[in-house]
């Protein structure tokens, strides 16, 4: 063994004999202190550390074995060697489980006492360099961790600003189509305020309602391909103007056709003007077979109509809406779309409307991590992925 001053062993026995020919044989390669009994032992300890305890089990006051367990609670990184001439079995079993590293009996054999504590010294070493290791370990699973919590915070801001900014273009759109239709002004976002409180109390899911948001949004987009003396004439329309007028779905649904975000907006931009008994078009669709959203949006989009203000009549009541809604269950409207429009108070249709145009009205329906699972849906599929696929004739 190389000498290692630094390595410091505490020798305690009541026989002076035995403690100072260990500390004398034991000094050439350690740092050696002596104590002639546990008392004595416990108070160096508790103001120094040492590397390794050689200690006798019987000597005066307290014994080898409370010695033991001192050390294993007070100074846990200390290694134990009991040195006895307790030759019953039943000692070293206690010593052992009392922390000791390894039992000795006298008379012993001074090389026996130099390679057990060769051995006690580099498993002493060994739990130090698997503790180092699992500190570090930690500390570097903690940096990490915070490295991948603020990538995290990073990329759901990304997420959260990519559907803003998607949003705020559709917003945009929409206000264009508005203005272009002489609509009342604020109407899409009411419509889709309306139909994502109508949503929530269907119970639908988080996905077919930022689909309902979009087809709201956009459902008449179509009416882009609509020729401004048909769109904007004042009279009635001939019924050759009627079916231009009506291929503004035709034209929506070709203009979102292949962009992946506005796949959900699918259902209510070729869909909204069917009616539950089937008389509406483009395709005559009757009851359930009319996607919910599409059901959704025509009670909204009646309410809204029937509460604003238009250039043939001033806005009427709430209940004059209600009454009217509740006439056309089951001929234009769903029933059950009506019964959850019904439940939904006077007063809180009234803070929808006051409440639709802010910026953050959807983050009240929809969760945060809604938004962001969408927009990350987008980059993990090809083809039809938005949250919806309906395929429209």
């Amino acid at each position: 063994m190389e000498k290692n001053q630094e390595t410091s062993i505490l020798i305690v026995d009541d026989e002076e004999a035995i403690h100072k020919l260990l500390a004398t044989y034991l000094s050439n390669d350690h740092a050696c202190v002596t104590a002639n009994n546990a008392d004595e032992a416990t108070r160096l300890l508790s103001a120094g550390s040492f590397n390794l305890v050689l200690t006798d089990i019987t000597m005066p006051g307290a014994s080898g074995l409370e010695l033991c367990q001192y050390i294993q609670k007070a100074c846990p990184d200390t290694v134990v060697i009991v040195v006895s001439g307790m030759t019953d079995i039943q000692y070293a079993v206690e010593a052992m489980r009392q922390g000791a590293f390894d039992y000795l009996i006298k008379p012993f054999d001074l090389a026996q006492v130099n390679m057990a504590i060769d051995r006690a010294l580099r498993y002493q070493a060994l739990i130090a360099a698997k503790r180092h290791y699992e500190q570090s370990l930690e500390e570097t699973v903690m940096a990490r961790t915070r490295e991948l919590r603020a990538l995290n915070e990073n990329l759901n801001q990304t997420l959260e600003a990519l559907y803003t900014n998607y949003r705020a273009t559709l917003r945009a759109l929409a206000g264009a189509l508005e203005a272009r239709d002489v609509e009342t002004s604020g109407h899409s976002d009411r419509v889709v305020a309306y139909c994502l409180r109508l949503g929530r109390e269907l119970g639908i899911s988080h996905n077919d309602l930022i689909g309902l948001e979009q087809g709201a949004l956009l459902h008449d987009i179509g009416k882009i391909g609509v020729p401004d003396s048909i769109l904007l004439k004042c009279g009635p329309l001939t019924d050759e103007e009627w079916r231009e007028m009506r291929r503004h779905i035709e034209h929506g649904l070709s203009i979102i056709d292949g962009i992946d975000f506005l796949s959900g907006a699918r259902p209510v931009v070729g869909q909204h003007h069917e009616k539950y008994n089937g008389s509406g078009y483009p395709r005559g669709l009757r009851g359930e077979a009319i996607h919910i959203n599409a059901r959704i949006f025509a009670v909204a989009d009646a309410y809204d109509a029937i509460t604003s203000d238009r250039p043939y009549r001033a806005a009427q009541a709430y209940v004059q809406a209600r009454d009217e809604i509740v006439a056309n269950a089951g001929s234009h409207f769903d029933p059950k779309v009506v019964k959850a429009f019904l439940k939904v108070p006077e007063s809180e249709w009234a803070e929808i409307r006051r409440t639709a145009e802010s910026k953050d009205y959807i983050e009240q329906i929809i969760e945060k991590r809604e938004l962001r699972s969408f927009i990350v849906s987008l980059k993990r599929h090809s083809g039809t992925t938005g949250p919806l696929s309906l395929a429209v004739a």
